[in-house]
C-alpha cells in the first residue's frame, strides 16, 4: 500500500467499478417473490402439488445507458435510487382451481414489481403472469388421469 493512513485515493469516474444484476438474479428474486404472493392465498394453495409450486420465469434485462455527464452536477445526478436497467419478465405459475385466479396474478404482478425494483435496482417496464396449469382436488386424486 502506498501514502500514508488516513489518506483517501479519489478514483475518476471512467475507472471506478460498476454494479451489475445479471438476469439470472432477477430471475430468482421474482421466482421467490412470486411463490410468497401464491402462498397468501390459502384456498389454492392447497390443490398444487408441493412439486409444483415454484413459478417458471424468463427475464430479458437492458441495462441502464452509462452516465457520460461531467463537471459539478454530474454527482448529483446519481443519488441512493439510482436504476441499474430495465427488465421484461414472464412468470408462468400453476394455480389451483376454483380460485380468483385473477387476485393471484395481480398480487404477483404488483409484489414482484416492487421487489425487483428496490432489491435489483431495476426498473419493470413489462410483466406478462400466465397460469401453465389448473389444479383440482379432483384432478389431484386422479393420479394423472385426465378428467373431460
Amino acid at each position: 500500500m502506498s501514502g500514508t493512513a488516513g489518506e483517501h485515493r479519489v478514483v475518476p469516474r471512467g475507472e471506478r467499478g460498476a454494479t451489475t444484476v445479471t438476469d439470472r438474479v432477477v430471475a430468482k428474486i421474482a421466482a421467490r417473490v412470486a411463490r410468497e404472493a401464491l402462498s397468501r392465498f390459502t384456498e389454492s394453495a392447497g390443490h398444487v402439488p408441493p412439486g409444483r409450486r415454484t413459478p417458471h420465469v424468463n427475464t430479458s434485462l437492458r441495462r441502464a445507458p452509462e452516465r457520460t455527464r461531467t463537471g459539478p452536477d454530474a454527482e448529483s445526478t446519481v443519488g441512493p435510487r439510482t436504476v441499474l436497467g430495465e427488465a421484461r419478465l414472464h412468470i408462468a405459475v400453476e394455480l389451483g382451481y376454483p380460485s380468483d385466479i385473477g387476485a393471484q396474478c395481480a398480487a404477483v404482478r404488483q409484489e414482484v414489481t416492487e421487489r425487483i425494483r428496490t432489491c435489483a435496482g431495476m426498473e419493470v417496464s413489462d410483466l406478462a403472469v400466465s397460469v401453465e396449469r389448473l389444479h383440482s382436488a379432483r384432478t389431484r386424486h386422479t393420479d394423472g388421469e385426465r378428467v373431460r
